[in-house]
């Protein structure tokens, strides 16, 4: 009888792939599924698509920013459009906030 070992007890695995994690497959993350199941803010907040680009750092308000004057964050224009401003407060009480994605 030959001294070599069979080949079943050589075998340390006898799958072929990446092994499961024993999770469900709607648990794992992927990039289609990254962003499920997350807050993400709505686009109106100052967070949000739209709102952030009123903001200093966006496009619309960093131009108001550098111009200065009335239309800076604290100038009587500027400071309305904040978060703490009549327009910016309102736009953000009714239509900011965060948004659950399905997941």
């Amino acid at each position: 009888m030959d001294n070599k070992p069979s080949r079943n007890q050589n075998a340390t695995r006898t799958s072929v792939g990446p092994r499961s994690t024993g999770g469900m497959a709607s648990e794992r993350r992927t990039g289609a599924t990254a962003h499920l199941g997350i807050d993400v803010p709505k686009a109106f907040d100052s967070k949000g698509t739209i709102g952030k680009q009123f903001t200093t750092e966006g496009a619309i308000g960093g131009t108001a920013q550098s111009i200065g004057g009335p239309l800076a964050e604290d100038g009587i224009i500027g400071k309305r459009f904040t978060t703490e401003g009549i327009v910016g407060g309102t736009v953000q009480a009714a239509m900011g906030g965060k948004k659950r994605t399905a997941g």
